[in-house]
């Protein structure tokens, strides 16, 4: 697989695919809030998914026991995966606010 290079913009590109590479700040901080909320969305989505099948399970509804702790565990691991990435940008954050300038 041959790998190409990289240029800000050739001649057969319009302004706005190079626009792409090189984002102004407004559409960078969108693009970052956008990503931010999906996975914040995703994250509820698994959550709302293991809280119906535990409900389920309570009202003794044809849902398999298996089924209900996979859930949970997805529930689980993607938060913890969410608390974890929250604690590392805190952490980015903090160091930077220690540099001295």
């Amino acid at each position: 697989m041959a790998i190409s290079s990289v240029s800000l913009m050739t001649p057969t590109q319009t302004i706005s695919e190079a626009n792409k590479l090189n984002p102004t700040p407004y559409e960078a901080q969108q693009s970052f809030a956008n990503s931010l909320k999906e996975a914040i969305a995703n994250v509820n989505a698994q959550q709302v998914n293991s809280d119906n099948f535990t409900k389920k399970l309570i009202n003794g509804e044809n849902v398999e026991l298996h089924e209900v702790m996979i859930a949970s565990q997805k529930a689980s691991i993607t938060l913890n995966a969410t608390i974890e990435v929250r604690n590392k940008v805190i952490e980015a954050y903090q160091e930077i606010m220690r540099m001295s300038v």
